[in-house]
């Protein structure tokens, strides 16, 4: 087989023995592992690229299934895979090739066998007087690559011994470069077999890139059998295909054993550099030292990273600013990592620095490499280089004595460091000036001050001025070398300002002991206070501003303290022996300042209280069966005034002796038992004096209520509701009686409310019937009819109301509450009465001349008895106008300019008598 690479990229021949095995008559050929061929020639390239394939040698292992190792010879310079492929481990030249053959050993992991074949490795066509004997077929395309199908020849020497036959050709990849601009189709290899010089032969491809997607990217001629590429192809997309070639009869029959065909995209440089991201971001803390690492950018490029085209390399184009110098930082050409070259970085010179970064393919060659370029960005990143410094170097302030939590002076610092950072942010310490501990200095989160206050409060009469010494310094420490200036340490001088103090109580609270008993105006102490002022010339006053019980007095001026009343330890004001009062002393100054100490008086016990009987009251059967009530004594005092106690009957009524009995059962205890077998139920109050153990013994004769009732099996009262009822003592009837008299003022309140009621309802309402007012009758105002002719009115009423028959005139005191007052009312003289005109105008006529003519005529005359509407209108009377005698004096003939609505006044007042 004779492989020819045209255009100058490779031509490799490889030459294989024909291994021939005897074959018997009627018996199928053996299969031997081993390798396809015993010696291998390959043709190499004038150069060859550091991991290229160069050959691939086969092995045949006839399905033992083993595991298979390659070695070669020479492993400096060349790797074999577990495919057969032999690589360059480095670039190879034809004056850099080994001169003896290449030893290849195949061994089986399984039983240790070992194969090897040779490979003898010879320079291209040109070179090798091999190359001679190739010829292209005619009618073909001239130097073209040919690929022969391995022929199958049988060695006839020996009837009965197996065939040998030649085994599959390693065929080198195909090399084709991507984005070609030539014309398509591209002719690139011819797949030839020998059986086409007997019969005529189809040949195909099969795989991606022919009859598999992407499809239509390489087609064979089916009877010349070229292989040709139909357009531009991208390494990018894919670097290489793996073709399967075919030839066939016109049968379709399988003439040749498919063979693998390799095309290679070889790699252009087509492809620009991208940086990942177009603006980096990174920082170096200022001061850094030279070779500090800042950050790594990174470039990409789609080209084949193994050769040239995908080699990158970086580099600074600018800096921006070139402060202190214009080279503070470099770049590693191949990592892409930038550090620093120049010491001098100060934050608070320049900040920040911007870099042009540029990459560049073919390995930086500006020529023919291809470029792009970011930005990188890198912040100065602040450290604590600068201590703070005070702005002055005394500091003034003022506070009033005994004040707490004010803020006495503001200590203003300047910091160069970044603001609102820890190298920023200021810290106070107070050194001197303040052994007790009476200021604090905490920073204003906000203005980087400190406040000087007061945490505990401070006496003028102790000290009336103080020195601070405070330092300032951050809350991160000073960077290595960097040291605190004269200019952090401040003094801070205080003056405290003399107000008016409150007198104290010393002690406070002040405690005595007495006997209770002790009279009104006994002297019991002198409880005085002190004015803390030792500068100020003022007397002190004093007041009670707490006395429960009102038993004590004080001098206002000397603070001594008496009773006026009896001190009793028994009183409830006292608690656990103990009387408390609260006093209250005041100074002269201005303002006045007042101080409260508190006495108390613990009472001591005497005997003054005498013991009673416990309980009061209690039950007992007629035939008490044990027929013993146990009582005991309650006193006021406490031991030894009170128990243990002694207990007698008293001598009257003489039948208490008689029929009770009384035994001590212990120094508290007695027991009341009847003499006689049988009691009358009853209540019982039976006399008993009991006598205390005080130093003057105290007696004290009370009264036990006992209940006598009949009791059950069970010694439970039968009849208690007829004891009870029997014994109703005084408060239960006088409550019985308070109310029977509350309900009998109730009833009473009651009737007269009733009566009342009705009084005002009749007074209410309105005795005359609204039907039965004349005048009603007449003023119909939402009638809208004719004259008098169509309405039925009883016109007669109108022609002379003073004839009205008397009993029709209402009683005095029986009117409407809006009905014109009728008395008092002013006599006037009477006027004639004219003859009962026929018409009512007429009679109007005649109403008007006689209230003309009477100067005495109420504002209501004769023409106004149509109704009244009450009093207090705030419109005048109409009656007020004089009808004639003043219209004489007055013109009304301008009336008629206003309109037909006033002709008829102006004939009415403007014209003649007539």
């Amino acid at each position: 087989m004779y492989l020819y690479e045209g255009r100058g990229l490779l031509l490799l021949t490889l030459l294989a023995a024909l291994q021939i095995g005897t074959e018997g008559r009627g018996t199928l050929p053996l299969c031997r592992p081993g390798f396809s061929e015993d010696v291998y020639v390959a043709v190499v390239p004038e150069s060859a690229e550091k991991g290229q394939p160069l050959f691939n040698v086969k092995f045949v292992n006839c399905g033992q299934g083993g595991l298979v190792r390659f070695k070669c010879s020479n492993p400096s310079d060349f790797r074999i895979e577990a495919d057969g492929v032999v690589y360059a481990l480095r670039p190879l030249t034809l004056s850099t090739l080994p001169t003896v053959p290449l030893v290849i050993v195949a061994r089986d992991e399984t039983n240790q066998q070992q194969w090897q074949t040779q490979v003898r490795l010879t320079p291209p066509v040109g070179q090798s007087q091999q190359a001679q004997d190739i010829q292209a077929p005619p009618a073909l395309s001239q130097g073209l690559q040919e690929i022969w199908f391995p022929s199958r020849q049988t060695d006839s020497s020996s009837i009965g011994q197996l065939k040998r036959m030649k085994r599959d050709w390693v065929i080198p990849p195909i090399n084709v470069p991507e984005n070609s601009r030539g014309e398509f189709p591209q002719d690139l290899v011819r797949i030839r077999s020998d059986n086409d010089k007997n019969r005529s032969l189809r040949y195909s491809v099969t795989g991606p890139g022919a009859d598999q997607p992407p499809t239509g990217i390489f087609i064979i001629h089916p009877i010349s059998g070229e292989l040709s590429v139909m357009k531009p192809l991208d390494r990018e997309h894919i670097s290489n295909f793996h073709l399967r070639a075919h030839a066939v009869d016109l049968n379709g029959n399988q003439v040749e054993s498919p063979i693998d065909i390799v095309i290679n995209v070889i790699d252009m440089n087509d492809n620009r550099p991208e940086f990942i991201h177009q603006i980096w971001n990174g920082s170096v803390p200022e001061g850094s030292k030279p070779g500090t690492f800042v950050m790594t950018v990174t470039s990409v490029d789609k080209d084949d990273p193994k050769t040239s085209n995908g080699m990158l390399r970086y580099k600074i184009g600018s800096q921006n600013p070139e402060s202190p110098t214009s080279n503070m930082f470099t770049i590693n050409n191949k990592t892409g990592d930038i550090i620093t070259v120049a010491a001098g970085l100060d934050r608070e010179k320049v900040p920040q620095y911007t870099l042009i970064i540029q990459a560049t393919d073919m390995e930086g060659n500006p020529m023919y490499g291809l470029s792009n370029t970011a930005t990188a960005v890198i912040r100065v990143t602040d450290i604590n280089d600068n201590p703070p410094e005070f702005t002055a170097e005394m500091f003034f302030g003022e506070v009033p004595e005994n004040r707490v939590n004010v803020i006495v002076a503001n200590l203003t610092v300047t910091d160069k460091d970044q603001p609102n950072t820890l190298a920023w942010k200021a810290v106070y310490k107070i050194t001197g000036g303040d052994p007790t501990g009476r200021f604090s200095v905490p920073t204003d989160p906000t203005t980087n001050e400190g406040l000087v206050t007061v945490v505990k409060p401070i006496d003028y009469e102790i000290s009336r001025t103080y020195m601070l010494t405070v330092v300032a310094v951050n809350e991160v420490s000073l960077a290595r070398g960097i040291y605190s200036p004269r200019q952090s340490t401040a003094t801070v001088s205080i003056r405290v300002i003399d107000v008016n103090e409150s007198p104290y109580f010393d002690p406070n609270p002040k405690l005595i002991k007495l006997e209770e008993g002790m009279l009104a105006e006994s002297s019991l102490t002198t409880f005085t206070a002190q004015d803390p002022d030792r500068f100020m010339q003022q007397s002190i006053r004093y007041t009670r501003l707490s006395d429960p019980a009102n038993w004590l007095r004080i001098d206002a001026n000397t603070g001594r303290i008496t009773t006026i009343a009896v001190l009793d330890r028994e009183s409830p004001y006292v608690k656990d022996n103990m009387y408390s009062a609260t006093f209250l002393a005041s100074d002269s100054g201005v303002p006045p300042a007042s101080g409260t100490g508190t006495l108390q008086i613990s009472l001591l016990d005497i005997n003054d209280n005498a013991p009673h009987v416990y309980p009061q009251e209690t039950e007992m059967c007629k035939k008490p069966e044990p027929n013993g009530i146990n009582i005991t004594a309650l006193d006021g005092d406490l031991n030894p005034n009170a128990g243990p106690f002694a207990f007698e009957l008293a001598n009257r009524p003489a039948d208490v002796r008689r029929n009770w009995t009384i035994t001590r059962l212990s120094g508290d205890y007695a027991q009341l038992s009847l003499k006689i077998g049988f009691l009358e139920s009853g209540i019982y109050e039976i006399p008993i004096i009991i006598t205390d153990s005080g130093n003057l013994p105290m007696s004290n004769t009370s009264y036990l209520r006992v209940k006598v009732c009949q009791c059950d099996h069970n010694g439970d009262c039968t009849d208690q509701q007829h004891i009870i009822a029997a014994g109703l003592g005084t408060g239960a009837i006088i409550a019985i009686l308070l109310c029977i008299i509350i309900l009998l003022i109730l009833v009473l309140l009651f009737v007269v409310w009733m009566k009342r009621r009705d009084k005002e309802r009749q007074a209410k309402q309105l005795l005359i019937d609204p039907e039965d007012d004349v005048r009603d009758n007449i003023l119909k105002y939402d009638e809208e009819g004719g004259g008098e002719e169509d309405q039925d009115y009883d016109l007669s009423q109108l022609q002379q109301p003073d004839t009205i028959e008397p009993d029709t005139i209402k009683p005095v005191g029986i009117r409407r509450m809006d009905e014109r007052p009728l008395h008092p009312e002013p006599q006037y003289p009477i006027r004639s009465a004219a003859p009962h005109p026929g018409d009512i105008g007429d009679f109007i006529n005649e109403g008007l001349k006689a209230a003309d003519n009477d100067p005495t005529a109420p504002p209501y005359d004769s023409l106004l008895v149509f109704d009244y509407e009450g009093s207090g209108s705030t419109a005048g009377s109409l009656s007020s106008l004089n009808s004639s005698s003043s219209g004489g004096d007055q013109d009304y003939d301008y009336l008629n300019d206003w309109g037909p609505r006033f002709r008829k006044l102006a004939d009415m007042y403007g014209g003649s008598d007539d």
